[in-house]
């Protein structure tokens, strides 16, 4: 199995501070087929921390964790051991979600703590789309409206023990997967992903153009005060009001299944 990737990554604050790394971070292990998101909840800037230090220590943990793995051949990657390995090597204060993809002989599978997910697209068609998990809810991880679970040190953070595990089986040739943090999810609906699919594979597939397309259309979604986002509907079933999109920093990374 053969797998293209590429990835766009647009902190929020960038235009305010060009030299922000935001408060996403993600991994691309090309070797190991697996893909990964983080996503800093922005809350801890108010206590003086950096949001995103937190996300980016744990990807890097975790991707170390993979490129150590030694699975037999007929093996996939062992995911809740990554993140469970890469949790407990971060040190940083904060906290945040992640949601880690994995690709072997045409199966996929994913361990997600919060409201990061992916999609499958074939044929420009979504024919997958992964929950979120919500406490007392099933497969809805939030504890409530915008309030995910989330990794952390601190006593009220989740452990990878939260964590679903989910797999996906019979992916094909030609499949499109984005995976992405909750900035895009936030701000744009299926039928709009499908639609740039539709019309950016028409003389290829490339992962980095595709990545860059999807994530600057979530940010122009994001600072539309008018368009009704799936935040804005979300937020409209928990009783609350909002209009337009999420302001948040976007990551997505895109999969593309050659052979």
């Amino acid at each position: 199995m053969r797998l293209s990737f590429g990835s766009h990554y647009t902190p929020k604050d960038k235009a305010g501070s060009p030299q922000s790394e935001g408060d996403d971070a993600h991994f691309i292990c090309a070797e190991k087929n697996t893909i990964g998101v983080a996503d800093g909840v922005g809350g801890w800037a108010r206590y003086g921390v950096d949001a995103g230090k937190y996300a980016r220590q744990l990807m890097s943990n975790v991707v170390t964790a993979v490129q150590r793995q030694q699975p037999p051949l007929n093996r996939i990657v062992d995911l809740r051991q990554a993140l469970e390995e890469g949790f407990l090597n971060t040190k940083a204060m904060g906290s945040s979600t992640a949601c880690i993809v994995t690709f072997k002989d045409y199966y996929l599978r994913a361990i997600n703590v919060g409201n990061s997910g992916f999609m499958i697209f074939r044929n420009s068609k979504c024919v997958y789309k992964s929950l979120i998990q919500q406490r007392g809810f099933k497969l809805i991880q939030q504890r409530g409206f915008n309030y995910p679970y989330q990794l952390g040190n601190c006593m009220t953070c989740d452990k990878p023990c939260s964590a679903i595990v989910t797999t996906v089986e019979r992916l094909l040739p030609g499949d499109i997967i984005v995976l992405s943090t909750g900035g895009l999810l936030d701000n744009m609906f299926t039928t709009e992903i499908e639609d740039i699919i539709s019309k950016g594979t028409l003389e290829g597939v490339n992962t980095e153009q595709l990545a860059s397309t999807i994530a600057h259309w979530a940010l122009f979604n994001s600072m539309d005060k008018n368009v009704d986002s799936p935040f804005a509907q979300a937020a409209r079933l928990a009783g609350l009001k909002h209009n337009g999109g999420k302001r948040d920093d976007i990551t997505d990374i895109v999969g593309h299944v050659i052979a």
